[in-house]
C-alpha cells in the first residue's frame, strides 16, 4: 500500500454537531488510524459545508452575517473532533478562498466543455436536503422523505449538468466494480436511481440564494451547493483544472470515501459524473454507513433527544474520549444503522474496557510483581498457542478494516483479550507457584503480557490514550508497523514496579461518579 486517502462528508453548519456527526468522524478516525498502522503515506480530510439557503435563512433569523454563522458553528465542529482526538491532516471550509477559487474554475470548466448548459427550470426543491426533487423522490404525502416536509415550488433559470450524458458509464462502472460501494447492498439502491436520473441544476438564481460562490461568466447565478461541497474532496489537495499540486496527484482517487446513506445518491451518482467530466479516475471505494437512533428512537429536536458528544463525555467525567470512541466505533454492523443508549454505552465499555481488557492487565501484572518483583527472566520467554493466536488475529482485524467493517474488527480484538483472560484462568498462575513451578508460572504471565502488547497495538485505533498507557506499562514501542508484530515483545529484565501499575480504564459505575475518580 503506497498510499492511503480518506475523506468524510463535509457537516452542515447551519447547527452543532450531534452523535451522528460524531459517529462518522470516529469511525473515519478509526480507519484512518489502523491504515496508518500499515502505510507510511496516510491523509485523513473532514470539514464542514457553508454556503446554501439553510445557511442564509438561520443567519437572518438569528439577526447575524451568514458568514459569521459559519465561523462560529465551524470552530464548534473543530472544538468537537479535538475533545473526540479525531485526528485529521486538513479540515477544510467551503468558504476557504483557496476551495472556492477551484470551484468557480471547475464550473468554468465544464461550461466551456459543454456538459453545463443554461435552461428554465420549473420544479421541487427541498430545502432540507439542499436538493431538486422529482414526484417519484417523494413520499405518498408528497413529502421529501428524509425530512418529511413539502418541497418547495421553484421557478427560476438555471444551469444544468449533463448528467444523463453519463448515467452509463456510471452503471457500468458500479457492475463492473464490487467493492465500489460497501457495503455492497446499497448497490441496488443506487442502480435503481440511476435508471431514472436526470440532468441536474448545478447553480441557483442569486435572487433566490444569495449565500453561495458566484458563477464567474454569469454574476445573477451561484454555483449549487453540491457541486461546490462534492468538489472538495479534490480541491483540499490543491486540484487544478490545468495545473493539479503534488498533493493532488499524490493522494488521489481517494481510498475511502465515508459518507451517510442519505447522501449516497449525491456520491455514487453526481460526485462519479463529475467526476468523469473531470477526466480524473473515480474513488476506490465509498463507504455507506447507516444512522445512529437514541434509544432505538431516531434524533429530532422535536423529541428533544439530540445530544452532543461533548455533553457524553461531561455527563460520565470521562477525561479521554476513549471510551465514547469504542462504543461508537462498534456501534453499527457495516453500513446499518446503530443505536446509542446510556445503560449500553456503560454495560459495554464497563464489560469490554475495564473488566475484560484493564483488569487483564493490572492483575498479570500485580502477579508478575508478587511473585517475581516485576523482573522477566530469560527463561519466561516462550511462545505459546496464546500468542499465535494473537498474531492470526492480527490477520483477522486487518482483513476485517479492508472489508471496512470496524464492528467486526473490535469484536476480534475483544475475543482475543478473552482469550487471554481464559489462558490465566484455565493455567493458574497462582496454583503453579503455589507448587513451587516458578518457571512455569512466569511463562504464563508473559505469554499474557506479549498477547497485551499485541492487543495495544490492535485496540490503538479506537482507543489511543487506552492503548498508549498500556504500551507504556508493558514497555512496548506502540509506533511499530501491524505487520512488524511479532512474538517476543517483551524483553528479558525488570519491567515494572507496584507503584507504576495503575488501571487503564475505570468503570463507569455510580460508585465511580461519585468521586472514585480524582
Amino acid at each position: 500500500m503506497d498510499k492511503f486517502y480518506i475523506t468524510t462528508a463535509i457537516d452542515y453548519v447551519n447547527g452543532a454537531p450531534h452523535i451522528g456527526h460524531a459517529y462518522e468522524k470516529i469511525l473515519t478516525d478509526v480507519i484512518f488510524r489502523h491504515f496508518t498502522q500499515r502505510c507510511d503515506n496516510c491523509f485523513f480530510l473532514t470539514g464542514v459545508d457553508e454556503h446554501g439557503i439553510k445557511i442564509q435563512k438561520t443567519a437572518a433569523k438569528n439577526g447575524i452575517t451568514p458568514q459569521e454563522l459559519c465561523d462560529k458553528n465551524a470552530s464548534k465542529f473543530r472544538e468537537n473532533w479535538k475533545l473526540l482526538n479525531v485526528d485529521y491532516n486538513k479540515f477544510i471550509r467551503t468558504t476557504d478562498k483557496d476551495h472556492e477559487k477551484i470551484s468557480q474554475q471547475i464550473f468554468e470548466y465544464l461550461l466551456k466543455k459543454g456538459d453545463i448548459y443554461k435552461n428554465q427550470y420549473k420544479g421541487l426543491y427541498c430545502n432540507g436536503c439542499e436538493a431538486f426533487l422529482s414526484e417519484k423522490d417523494l413520499t405518498e404525502d408528497g413529502l421529501c422523505p428524509i425530512h418529511q416536509c413539502k418541497p418547495e415550488e421553484v421557478s427560476e433559470e438555471n444551469y444544468f449538468f449533463k448528467l444523463t450524458k453519463y448515467k452509463e458509464r456510471i452503471a457500468e462502472y458500479i457492475k463492473n466494480h464490487e467493492g465500489f460501494i460497501v457495503p455492497s447492498f446499497r448497490t441496488a439502491d443506487v442502480l435503481n436511481q440511476l435508471a431514472n436520473i436526470e440532468d441536474i441544476s448545478v447553480s441557483r438564481a442569486k435572487s433566490n440564494v444569495s449565500w453561495g460562490v458566484d458563477v464567474l461568466s454569469d454574476p445573477d447565478q451561484i454555483i449549487y451547493v453540491w457541486i461546490d461541497a462534492l468538489s472538495n474532496y479534490i480541491t483540499a489537495l490543491g486540484y487544478d483544472t490545468e495545473n493539479p499540486s503534488p498533493l493532488f496527484r499524490e493522494y488521489w482517487p481517494a481510498s475511502v470515501q465515508v459518507i451517510g446513506k442519505d447522501i449516497l445518491k449525491f456520491h455514487a451518482i453526481y460526485w462519479p459524473a463529475l467526476l468523469m467530466a473531470l477526466d480524473l479516475p473515480l474513488p476506490e471505494h465509498l463507504l455507506v454507513h447507516g444512522w445512529i437512533t437514541i434509544d432505538e428512537a431516531k434524533m429530532s429536536k422535536s423529541l428533544g433527544n439530540v445530544i452532543s458528544p461533548e455533553s457524553i463525555l461531561n455527563n460520565y467525567e470521562l477525561k479521554e474520549p476513549d471510551a465514547f470512541r469504542y462504543y461508537m466505533a462498534t456501534a453499527a454492523p457495516c453500513g446499518k444503522d446503530g443505536n446509542y443508549s446510556d445503560e449500553d454505552f456503560k454495560e459495554k465499555v464497563n464489560a469490554h474496557l475495564a473488566n475484560s481488557m484493564g483488569n487483564l492487565l493490572n492483575r498479570t501484572l500485580s502477579m508478575l510483581v508478587k511473585y517475581f518483583n516485576g523482573d522477566i527472566k530469560s527463561e519466561f520467554i516462550v511462545e505459546s498457542d496464546l500468542i499465535s493466536s494473537a498474531l492470526e488475529t492480527v490477520k483477522i482485524v486487518e482483513n476485517d478494516f479492508d472489508n471496512y467493517d470496524v464492528q467486526n474488527a473490535g469484536l476480534h480484538i475483544i475475543e482475543l483479550v478473552d482469550k487471554a483472560n481464559k489462558y490465566i484462568t484455565d493455567s493458574e498462575p497462582w496454583t503453579l507457584m503455589k507448587n513451587g513451578e516458578d518457571v512455569k508460572c512466569g511463562q504464563v504471565l508473559t505469554s499474557v503480557l506479549d498477547t497485551l502488547c499485541i492487543i495495544s497495538s490492535l485496540i490503538y485505533p479506537f482507543c489511543p490514550n487506552i492503548a498508549k498507557n498500556m504500551a507504556k506499562q508493558l514497555l512496548f514501542d506502540i509506533t511499530q508497523k501491524l505487520d512488524d508484530l511479532s512474538a517476543g515483545n517483551i524483553k528479558s529484565g525488570h519491567l515494572i514496579d507496584k507503584e507504576n501499575i495503575v488501571p487503564v480504564f475505570l468503570r463507569i459505575d455510580s460508585e465511580f461518579a461519585q468521586k472514585t475518580k480524582s
